[in-house]
């Protein structure tokens, strides 16, 4: 089981994640904006975070930022509404480890965050 924080402003996206997560047997916490967000990580120590881009307070970038500051073998999977490519490239170099876009496809995020649980666990 692992320990994951789902992070965006909009309550109803993090509702469907968290019942997506805690279906698969997984410890979920959430945060509703960035500041939130990087208390919960440090609080918390997740294995992973899903992380919204647009946030209110501090946006997505600043977080994956200031939680590779102090935990680098957290995961970090963006989140975005919009295709911005040079968004997500710059939140790869930063150190996170993947990105999707709303709305969801379940089974590409199954996958990823399978992959990085067991990428870690090696």
């Amino acid at each position: 089981m692992a320990r994951i924080l789902v992070v965006d402003d909009e309550i109803a996206i993090v509702d469907v994640l968290t019942a997506f997560l805690e279906d698969k047997d997984h410890k979920v916490f959430a945060a509703y904006d960035g500041l939130e967000a990087v208390e919960a990580a440090k609080r918390e120590r997740p294995h992973l975070i899903l992380l919204d881009i647009y946030l209110p307070k501090m946006d997505g970038i600043e977080v994956l930022k200031t939680v590779k500051e102090f935990d680098e073998s957290i995961g970090v999977i963006m989140i975005t509404a919009f295709r911005e490519e040079d968004v997500a490239r710059h939140a790869l170099e930063l150190g996170a480890f993947d990105y999707i876009n709303k709305p969801f496809d379940f089974d590409y995020l199954e996958r990823s965050l399978d992959t990085k649980l067991q990428l870690m666990l090696m």
